[in-house]
């Protein structure tokens, strides 16, 4: 069986492809970088970590991006020997305008190396390339309207012809859908079926109301018709439900010809229902009736368990990244690691991600053999320079830890674990100096831009020595704990609400975040001086 969500935590905008018999999911990152992450699977029930095909600061460079802006909605697509990546750069995002940038990126190898980008348009976001029949290349994109008198932002799916020889888009641009009743038109997908081009798209806006429709039509431009089933699929009607904003899907044929859907999803929890996780990836099964895509069970609800494959009771060569949620507390093992970096090779895991560029000369695996050095850098609230790596929390109940060395000089010199959503929104257990006490621990909340000393100066320390930091969740709660020797670990602080690192918790400014709560490793100077941290390793347990 399929156990939903099959990417659990900070995975939204699932594009998936089947090649062969592997299955492959791309999805947004965000501000977050190397660009698209990328999970391989051989049955659609067990996915791994793949890697990212924007590792290069030429093809995706987010310096100086807003939260929640950089990499939106990737499309992956395959023909003829080749991969096709599209995505959006977003730039901008506050206010009327949408800054949004279309990019091409191709590879032999899904693995890479992967091409510079070509530029495609700038129009809209959530980008997606159709291969037609005969050989020609389709964009479409949602277009964006900033006139406050518009009937809607969200003014449409615009279908564009891509020429590979030339490089760039050509012909005509034409709207082929102005959408259902349901609006917010974005994230179009293009099919082809027995005689039908299938336009899938997301509707309702990202959150409690996000739905799944389709429409179809003989030619490719239109006109197309509402599919009578819309939404395909949707939890807007359903409050209790544990797989909330199911939308944005997108669609894949098993090579025995059963269809599949990938969408996504959030599970929402305490009395505001908050998103902590973010938007997760969840698939179901898809049937055919009257040439018209409906959910297996013929309802519009997205169901926790599926029924997979014929192949999908075996299992890929690894199964790292793969957790599950819904047991209580006290059935929760902690033995044994999710996550375990040592840094003791010549790169960090996959699942830890830098803020906006690569770290550069910010972080060195050579200056002290088996630790990660991490040079300090800009402040947590900073869109530029962070010295950060962190990875995504994908289970409500989770524990980090990591052991850090760190001899700050001034108070402007930090260094710990960090509970991250973005830049206004995070808490951090660090490591600094005090002029009165020296060494200290202390914590930084920071609540929709607004920073606070929960513990005020916080507590003194010895003036060297390693200290070993741990951060452990609850579901809606956090708590810091702090050891001097590894094993007899103090609580600091008072539990933290865990809620604020959501989607939801923005809401309340009237401007939108689209990610997820991180657990982050960071180091920060801000004389200028790149005072350093050594962290000799970091773990994260999360329930399996």
């Amino acid at each position: 069986m399929i156990q939903n969500p099959v990417l659990s935590g900070f995975h939204p905008d699932p594009s998936i492809l089947r090649v062969e018999d592997d299955y492959y999911i791309a999805t947004s990152t965000f501000e977050w970088f190397p660009g698209v992450q990328i999970n391989h699977s051989k049955d659609l029930v067990h996915w791994d970590l793949l890697g990212y095909p924007l590792t290069r600061v030429s093809q995706l460079n987010m310096i100086g991006e807003e939260d929640s802006c950089g990499v939106w909605a990737p499309c992956l697509s395959y023909d003829k020997g080749r991969f096709y990546l599209i995505y959006t750069d977003v730039k901008s995002f506050i206010g009327s305008f949408k800054d949004t940038h279309n990019y091409l990126v191709t590879a032999e190898d899904i693995h890479g190396p992967w091409s510079e980008p070509i530029y495609l348009n700038s129009s809209g976001f959530d980008p997606s390339l159709f291969h037609d029949r005969d050989g020609r290349k389709y964009l479409v994109n949602m277009v964006m309207d900033h006139r406050s008198y518009s009937a809607s932002k969200f003014a449409g799916i615009v279908l564009q012809e891509y020429s590979e020889a030339e490089r760039k888009l050509v012909g005509p641009k034409k709207v082929i859908f102005k959408g259902s009743h349901l609006g917010v038109t974005e994230g179009p997908h293009l099919y082809w079926k027995d005689g039908y081009y299938y336009l899938m798209t997301a509707e309702g806006g990202t959150g409690y109301h996000h739905a799944v429709t389709v429409a179809r039509s003989r030619n490719i431009d239109g006109p197309y018709e509402v599919a009578p089933n819309t939404p395909m699929l949707t939890s807007r009607y359903f409050p209790t439900h544990e797989l909330q904003k199911a939308g944005h899907g997108s669609l894949v044929e098993t090579p025995d010809h059963q269809w599949y859907l990938a969408h996504l999803c959030s599970r929402p929890v305490g009395q505001e229902r908050r998103c902590i996780l973010g938007r997760e990836t969840a698939i179901q099964k898809v049937k055919w009736v009257e040439d018209w895509p409906v959910l297996e069970d013929g309802t519009c609800l997205p169901q926790m368990e599926v029924a997979a494959p014929m192949a999908g009771n075996q299992k890929n060569n690894t199964e790292e990244g793969k957790v599950r949620d819904g047991v209580e507390a006290k059935e929760i093992d902690m033995s044994g690691p999710w996550f375990y970096e040592d840094f003791d090779g010549d790169t960090w895991s996959l699942h830890l991600q830098s803020l906006r560029i690569p770290l550069d000369d910010r972080a060195s695996l050579t200056d002290r053999p088996g630790w990660l050095r991490l040079y300090g850098a800009e402040s947590l609230n900073s869109h530029f320079t962070q010295s950060l790596l962190g990875c995504r929390q994908q289970s409500f109940y989770m524990e980090a830890e990591t052991k850090v060395e760190f001899q700050p000089e001034n108070f402007k010199q930090m260094a710990g674990l960090a509970y991250y959503y973005n830049t206004q929104c995070y808490y951090y257990l660090h490591i600094t100096w005090d002029d009165q006490f020296g060494r200290i621990l202390s914590i930084i909340k920071n609540d929709l831009g607004k920073g606070s000393y929960p513990i005020g100066m916080g507590v003194s320390i010895p003036e060297k020595g390693p200290v070993w930091l741990k951060l452990t969740t609850r579901k809606e709660t956090a708590q810091f704990s702090y050891a001097l020797d590894g094993e007899n670990y103090r609580e600091i602080g008072e539990p933290l609400d865990a809620t604020i690192l959501s989607d939801d918790y923005f809401d309340q400014t009237g401007h939108g975040m689209f990610t997820g709560a991180f657990v982050a490793i960071c180091c920060q100077d801000t004389s200028g001086e790149r005072k350093a941290a050594d962290f000799d390793w970091i773990r994260v347990n999360m329930i399996v």
